[in-house]
């Protein structure tokens, strides 16, 4: 027995040294997974696992689909880790309208086969819609008729017979809704450079460096442990670290973690708790992004401690998305999140404008909204420069050819894009003319595509397509303004980019 804990131990993330400390000293998510070794143990002739990935980093959540997946037991899991699902099921039970509906397949086989359920459903539906009103029709015409009696009767208990068909209801939920900043950022977000971090007894990181970019979407994946969370906080500037850490122009953000769902205010109603966040929306605009998160009508009144552990997690996420950020830090931000909510999330960071670090091990959520891989190794942080399949693809490649993968080195990228800072102190009235250039440069783009948004309207008109002197000279307009548009975010670059330089 002791042989086989240790086996499964170390399968979910525990090392060696691990095995002999008391329980106490772990938290809340390692004392998890020693529950989940517990029952993996007993091996019991069925197995009911309720969100068992929410607490297991990548390697471990890999570990557990080849144990289940030669499982003898039969095994029910409830999980919302779309790839660990069709890793490890061959059969998906979906709970809709009140009724189970089973398939004879994994999740992906169940997505499919909905979808063409549904289908048939709604045309039977409506078919059956048509019919209905074809009778009502007939029995209204014909009810006052003594010669029709009969037919009339006889139309009447077909109605009252039928068995009705259900109208397909969409369960999905689509974000209709953009996210805004006022403040747009200058070419480099943060630059770490040669900055360490150490804690007693570990060393998290080593004379390490590297840049987010505007317009960077990273995902830091990784084992736990690893210091994915302590990076994050110290790109926020919440941790100190050995080294040089350079927040770049305009940079405004917004950090997201579990730990935040305890500084919702309890006896706070959802729409106020929103409300007093300081963003300035009106109480429709908030009212519209809570029904993005599933929260309409009345239930924007409930109070934040009535919630679930799912429900409080929208609303801490919406908090964070409404703040007008153009950085956001998100720390598992799929946790407790079910299928409609964590869609919900990747159409608005796909959305999303500005740039983001997202620490995650929901391995679809990380494919949907990255352009850029971070990962931790050797106390150094490596960057994988594309999506995460195409990070997988590339790491399985080298791992089969039996050797170690190497991405080009962060470290010289860093160094050789970050403005060298000159070599006198900079007259901050030169700083302060440049912002104020800045500034009006702003206002000017702001105007321009208000102007271009009125055009394209004028284009869209029938008064004005429909007389080709007046179409000509709208699309005349639209290509000077289009024109005017490149040139004035042309030179808001080169003047963010001096600012970032002198600051």
């Amino acid at each position: 027995m002791q042989a086989k804990a240790e086996e499964v131990l170390e399968g979910i993330g525990f090392s060696t040294t691990d095995l002999h400390r008391p329980l106490r000293e772990f938290s809340g998510g390692w004392r998890m997974r020693v529950m989940l070794a517990k029952l993996l143990l007993e091996k019991p002739s069925l197995l009911m696992l309720d969100e068992p990935t929410n607490h297991l980093d990548l390697p471990s959540i890999q570990w557990v689909e080849d144990y289940l997946r030669n499982y003898e037991g039969a095994v029910i899991v409830v999980s919302h880790d779309r790839i660990f699902l069709d890793n490890v099921i061959s059969k998906t039970v979906d709970v809709t309208q009140q009724q189970l509906i089973s398939y004879e397949g994994n999740y992906s086989f169940y997505l499919k086969e909905k979808e063409l359920r549904q289908e048939i459903q709604q045309n039977a539906f409506e078919n059956q819609q048509q019919k209905i009103r074809q009778t009502e029709r007939f029995i209204e015409r014909f009810k006052a008729k003594a010669t029709k009696a009969r037919q009339v009767q006889s139309r009447v208990k077909s109605l009252e017979r039928m068995d009705m068909i259900d109208e397909v209801v969409d369960d999905t939920a689509a974000v209709n809704f953009r996210f805004k900043f006022n403040q747009q950022p200058g070419r480099y977000i943060v630059t770490l450079n040669h900055v360490s971090k150490a804690y007693p007894g570990i060393e998290i990181l080593k004379d390490t460096s590297i840049s987010i970019e505007r317009g960077d979407k990273i995902a830091l994946i990784g084992a736990n442990g690893k210091g994915k969370s302590t990076l994050l906080r110290i790109l926020a500037s919440d941790e100190p670290v050995d080294g040089e850490r350079i927040v770049g122009y305009n940079v405004i953000k917004a950090f997201y973690a579990q730990h935040q769902l305890e500084s919702l205010h309890a006896d706070e109603e959802i729409l106020s708790e929103l409300l007093h966040a300081g963003s300035g929306k009106t109480e429709q605009e908030l009212r519209n992004v809570l029904g993005c998160f599933l929260f309409s009508d009345e239930d924007v009144f409930k109070k934040i401690k009535v919630l679930s552990g799912g429900e409080k997690s929208r609303v801490a996420l919406a908090k964070t998305l409404i703040s007008e950020a153009n950085f956001l830090l998100l720390d598992e931000p799929t946790n407790h999140l079910d299928f409609i909510s964590e869609n919900i999330l990747i159409q608005a960071l796909q959305q999303y404008k500005g740039s983001f670090v997202v620490v995650s091990h929901n391995r679809h959520f990380v494919s949907q909204v990255a352009n850029k891989i971070w990962y931790i190794e050797d106390k150094q942080i490596k960057a994988y420069p594309g999506t995460y399949d195409e990070y997988e693809y590339w790491r399985k490649k080298n791992e089969a050819e039996g050797i170690k993968a190497e991405v080009p080195k962060p470290q010289k990228k860093a160094e050789e894009k970050k403005p060298q800072p000159p070599a006198t102190p900079v007259p901050n009235t030169k700083l302060k003319g440049l912002e104020r250039d800045l500034k009006k440069v702003e206002d000017e783009i702001a105007r321009l595509e208000n102007e271009k948004t009125l055009l394209e309207q004028a284009m869209a008109n029938p008064e004005v397509y429909g007389d080709f002197q007046k179409l000509q000279q709208v699309q005349h307009d639209f290509k000077d303004v289009q024109g005017m548009l490149a040139q004035k975010n042309k030179t808001w670059e080169t003047i963010a980019t001096e600012i970032d330089s002198l600051s």
